[in-house]
């Protein structure tokens, strides 16, 4: 009897996961339903290996590099868990949502059936979702797009420090674990250790509030993942990303600031926000700890929302590059990096008290 009641709780368990159905065929020929569908943050995400098939296309994940290559009768692309990019040769096509695994298979999110494949095949696929997602009540709508679509800089009262508290979000967690690297690193993990020893540095020199959107290895909603933006010291949001490539030779730091600063009263002027500023000290600061950067980029990313909230997401390196990955796994090399981003918060702020005086 146990048994047969763990079974059908496992079952159970099993059908509340997998939550829609879609159909997907090439102009032509017959449809195809797949019934493993998950969805995550209101994304459906299919197993790659299932959408292949029906679509006359072939698939093949290299567990050595961690990376999935997709190939058509005259081309072929890669994917990665973690990227946000196709690629098609030299051409780099964007994700909105990056490939996943969840409950053990590589994932891709339905926008990737829809734009990316087509692509690749160079004629249109024709995708249905049978059991679209209910849309979330009003109240939970507004009370996500303030948090993740609208971060505005809460207004400092006379006499406050130049930075009264910092949340840090670092990436992904629980089943997420974004991007891989050759032995198995994880992006998750490296995201968490170096959140862990920023906050430290953050409590015990400064002395100001710090407020992770994780300190473990759970799974987030969107709305967790910005609950630390909703405390109302929270002056700067640093975000902490990994990536991976598909070859070994890209590395560093990239620091990613949303494209354009909004306030209440409108957008200020391209580049001139507090965002840019911030990432230029961290920039700064993580060259002079001999850390390498990339480069700082200016990109209409969901994650770094709107608004005029200094925030900054910080692609620690890339976990397919073995100088990156040595560093991101290296206790001292975390130590290293996450002492380098708070110096650069350190000097941005008293950047700012000098303006302030």
């Amino acid at each position: 009897m146990l048994r047969s009641l763990l079974l059908l709780l496992v079952l159970l368990g099993l059908a509340a996961a997998a939550q829609a159905r879609v159909e997907l065929f090439l102009p032509g020929n017959p449809s195809v339903t797949i019934d493993e569908v998950y969805l995550r943050d209101g994304v459906a995400y299919l197993a790659i290996d299932d959408v292949l098939a029906p679509l006359g296309l072939r698939g093949q994940w290299d567990s050595v590099e961690h990376i999935y290559n997709i190939k058509s009768a005259t081309r072929s692309g890669l994917i990665s868990p973690g990227s946000h990019y196709l690629r098609l040769g030299e051409r780099f096509l964007p994700l909105s949502h990056p490939p996943r695994f969840i409950d053990g298979r590589l994932r891709v999110a339905e926008d990737f059936v829809t734009k990316q494949l087509p692509v690749l095949l160079g004629e249109p696929v024709y995708y249905r979702n049978l059991d679209p997602p209910e849309q979330p009540a009003a109240e939970e709508l507004t009370t996500i797009d303030r948090l993740f679509a609208f971060l505005l800089r809460k207004e400092q009262p006379v006499g406050e420090p130049a930075l009264r508290g910092v949340a840090i979000d670092p990436g992904h967690g629980g089943e997420d674990v974004g991007a891989i690297g050759p032995g198995g690193s994880k992006e998750k993990a490296v995201t968490l250790e170096v959140a862990r020893r920023l906050e430290k540095q953050l409590k015990m020199r400064l002395g100001i509030p710090t407020y992770l959107s994780r300190d473990g290895d759970y799974l987030l909603t969107p709305t967790q993942r910005l609950e630390p933006v909703a405390h109302p010291d929270t002056d700067v949001l640093i975000q902490l990303h990994a990536q991976s490539s598909f070859g070994p030779a890209a590395h560093g730091v990239t620091l990613i600031v949303r494209p354009q600063e909004e306030t209440a009263q409108g957008a200020l002027p391209h580049g001139e926000g507090e965002s840019i500023r911030l990432a230029r000290f961290l920039a700064a600061a993580l060259r002079n700890s001999g850390v390498d950067v990339a480069g700082i980029i200016q990109a209409p990313l969901l994650p770094l929302g709107r608004g005029n909230l200094p925030t900054v997401l910080v692609e620690l390196g890339y976990l397919t590059n073995t100088a990156d990955r040595t560093l991101l796994r290296d206790p001292a090399g975390q130590e290293k990096v996450a002492g380098a981003l708070f110096a650069g918060l350190k000097n941005y702020i008293d950047a700012q008290q000098e303006v302030d005086r």
